[in-house]
């Protein structure tokens, strides 16, 4: 039996600051993300299996993606941990805000980066993940892909 890309979309609000930077994102600003998570695999082929037919059950892709991402990310604000922001992002954490500080400049390739790493870790060892797009504006997104890594 061939293989089968099965591709999942989520959605999250999130803001962050690019400390450092040279433009207008140097300023704490959020986004409507859109992630498209793609994993590839073999169809299960045992009829007498409860997911007979299926590379991996959508339901079980989406726990994966939202607790390790969706849940975290959506309405967090993401900082630099290595940045100025720390102060800021320590007062918000005392405010009670979610805050974020990771351990990367918050960009969109960063933040595929990131999820890549978090996804693949929480795939059965017969799905791989294939691609991640983070569209950050309906214009603008990143993309991630296995081949190239």
């Amino acid at each position: 039996m061939g293989k089968i890309r099965i591709t999942k979309q989520f959605n999250f609000e999130a803001g962050h600051a690019l400390y450092g930077y040279d433009g207008k994102c140097r300023n704490v600003h959020g986004h409507s993300y859109k992630l498209s998570v793609t994993v590839i695999g073999t169809p299960i082929s045992d009829a007498n299996h409860v997911k007979n037919g299926m590379v991996i059950d959508f339901g079980d892709l989406k726990k994966l993606v939202s607790e390790e991402i969706v849940d975290k990310f959506d309405h967090a604000t993401i900082f630099n941990k290595n940045s100025p922001h720390i102060e800021l992002a320590n007062e918000l954490t005392e405010r009670g805000h979610n805050i974020i500080l990771a351990d990367y400049q918050p960009t969109s390739e960063n933040m595929v980066l990131d999820f890549a790493s978090k996804i693949k870790a929480g795939l059965p060892e017969n799905i791989q993940l294939h691609s991640i797009k983070l569209q950050e504006t309906e214009t603008s997104f990143a993309e991630w892909y296995a081949t190239d890594n």
